[in-house]
């Protein structure tokens, strides 16, 4: 038996949770207005505004309106990372990062977020909390090369061009040459 309040058509209402210190969960949803019952089927962290913070774009099914939720936290410092092959391919698809920031190591990949009506940059976003630089960046890149850098400073948007020792800095809104 099926009740009342079940839904066979998928239109729950979108929901929003917040990581607390990775240990729980909390619905923030009603809090940061994504409460909606739009038939949302896609989302995405993307830096919608160029302010080094992750924003929130959900996409709807059946040509509802594309919502955008941008982040008001307080700022964080960051780095955000594009990378251009040389030898391996052209968008550094399959290139390992990992940033040394303190005590924590953090890992991305670079592989495009393709999911269900949305697709992602293929920038990398590292959260910096309160660190004012990345003390190691290692880069693996596809083809086997790796490279190092040192000392990168926090609230940059940087490009790594492969078999490069420098890097180009990215401002903010700035379209990068292909």
């Amino acid at each position: 038996k099926i009740r009342q309040q079940h839904n066979l058509s998928a239109f729950e209402r979108n929901r929003l949770f917040l990581n607390v210190r990775g240990e729980e969960f909390l619905d923030v949803s009603h809090i940061g207005g994504a409460d909606s019952d739009g038939d949302g089927r896609a989302s995405l962290a993307v830096d919608v505004n160029h302010d080094g913070m992750l924003d929130l774009v959900v996409r709807q099914a059946g040509g509802g309106p594309l919502l955008i939720y941008e982040n008001r936290f307080p700022p964080q410092k960051f780095l955000r990372v594009t990378l251009r092959g040389r030898r391996s391919n052209r968008l550094g698809i399959g290139t390992r990062l990992v940033a040394t920031v303190g005590d924590r190591e953090m890992t991305r990949e670079c592989y495009p977020a393709n999911t269900f009506m949305s697709q992602a940059p293929l920038a990398m976003h590292f959260g910096l909390a309160d660190a004012t630089q990345v003390e190691r960046l290692v880069v693996s890149w596809p083809s086997g090369g790796q490279q190092t850098f040192l000392d990168l400073p926090a609230n940059r948007h940087i490009v790594i061009t492969e078999s490069d020792d420098q890097f180009e800095v990215v401002e903010p809104g700035q379209q990068i040459a292909p």
